[in-house]
């Protein structure tokens, strides 16, 4: 069996019955990175040393018989905006280049408690303002399925890193969509936890009251065990899971409009699977929901400038311009703007979780379009807000309602489904999440 393709658990799995030595596993994977064509695209860079390390106390755990959790030993990659100790950690930016913190952030240091193993920090989109994953400034990882076109942002490199068998599992971040749109356009299984779910010490931030952190894996049971070790908690139960009698609320208002053909044709297989195995899907048009739009601008935008302002204004010119203007844009709004906003965004929340009572989740396509073309983003500045806005329309959504989230492959080339779940209900999710990846996985 080929290492490189396993799922995280798998692996956890052969190391724990004696099969997979954690050391010859990590060599693998250190060999896969350095030999890969796109290796220096997806990797901003490896940590051997540490790795090495970790891989050996995995493996002298393993023959005692003290392995700390199912995934002991598996390697992973991690997004470059996790401080790393003695490690540069960019967040994708020449405006930290040289930032070397001192101590891991705190799921780091929780998943390496659990003996996760550290391959290295993978690249991502500066300051992870963007869902296309270009990112001219350090390097714009392809996508799995044209590598011609971006793999989807922020979190480029960690959906790359599994997908091209660099990594088990990788862990990302999502204010705005960064995990779920490049797990979706590589085929991944990607989850949005609740913000305030996972500790954001030692990130780099974005938007920090919607900044969250969140797994890119290869299967649902991967994500629930990765989960488990970057909380530092027990894994969700996920035996027995089924779709019989779930109550699916298949949105309709904004996130079906402009949809290109293969997220269309993937969402429409992909519902027809799930109520060929027991769910029941209903149709239903919020059109409040279209409130939501006009305040992401100072909520997202507002935020970030507000973090970002004197770093740009000292070095404007070290960012791709698409990127700094979008950080420029929150110096349109005001404090009272930011305020007036969040009290809305609040009153929208308190409609949704009315709305939604009495659903298992909300199912709609994870982006409306497909990976654009890379050199044609670079190109043309108004297709690169185009496409930017449409990849992030959806996912957005579920940040705004403060959802937790899970998209999954669909049998359609990069086009997932997406599962909208109450806040804090992800052990819930992640058991809908397995029974529906059974029930596509079987179409």
């Amino acid at each position: 069996m080929d290492w490189l393709k396993m799922t995280a658990a798998e692996q956890g799995r052969e190391i724990g019955a004696g099969r997979i030595d954690p050391v010859a596993l990590t060599e693998a994977h250190l060999d896969a990175i350095a030999a890969h064509p796109f290796g220096p695209r997806i990797y901003a860079r490896t940590t051997p040393d540490r790795a090495r390390a970790e891989a050996q106390a995995a493996a002298q755990r393993a023959r005692q018989g003290l392995r700390r959790g199912p995934l002991d030993g598996v390697p992973i990659s991690w997004k470059d905006l996790y401080d790393t100790a003695g490690v540069e950690t960019c967040s994708g930016s020449d405006l930290l280049a040289g930032r070397v913190p001192l101590a891991d952030a705190e799921v780091l240091k929780n998943a390496t408690l659990q003996g996760l193993v550290c391959l290295g920090k993978t690249h991502q989109t500066e300051l992870a303002f963007s869902g296309l994953g270009l990112n001219p400034v350090t390097e714009s990882p392809p996508c799995v399925n044209d590598t011609e076109s971006v793999a989807g942002g922020s979190s480029s490199g960690a959906a790359t890193s599994v997908a091209f068998g660099l990594a088990a599992a990788a862990v990302g971040s999502d204010t705005g969509g960064s995990v779920r749109i490049p797990a979706a356009w590589n085929d991944l299984v990607g989850l949005k936890t609740t913000a305030g779910l996972l500790s954001l010490k030692g990130v780099v931030p974005l938007a920090a009251r919607f900044d969250t952190v969140g797994p890119l894996c290869r299967s649902v049971e991967d994500a629930a065990l990765m989960l488990a070790a970057l909380g530092g908690g027990a894994a969700p139960d996920l035996e027995g899971a089924s779709l019989a009698g779930k109550r699916l609320m298949l949105l309709e208002t904004i996130v079906m409009d402009d949809l290109r053909e293969a997220p269309r044709r993937g969402f429409g297989q992909a519902v027809e699977r799930l109520q060929a195995a027991g769910a029941l899907v209903e149709r239903r048009e919020l059109p409040w929901l279209e409130e939501t739009f006009p305040i992401i601008g100072p909520l997202f935008a507002g935020e970030a400038w507000g973090t970002w302002k004197a770093a740009i204004e000292a070095a404007p010119d070290k960012m791709f311009p698409p990127i700094r203007e979008r950080f420029q844009g929150g110096a349109a709004f005001s404090a009272a703007d930011f305020v007036q906003a969040w009290q809305k965004l609040d009153q929208l929340r308190a409609r949704w979780s009315a709305a939604v009572a009495g659903y298992d989740a909300v199912i709609l396509p994870c982006s409306a379009i497909q990976p654009p073309n890379a050199a044609r983003l670079l190109a043309d500045p108004d297709f690169f807000t185009t496409e930017n806005l449409l990849a992030l329309r959806n996912t957005r959504l579920g940040n705004m309602m403060g959802v937790s989230a899970l998209t999954l492959p669909t049998g359609v080339p990069s086009a997932g489904i997406m599962f909208f779940a109450p806040p804090f209900a992800e052990s819930a999710l992640l058991r809908l999440g397995q029974a529906a990846e059974r029930a596509l996985s079987a179409g």
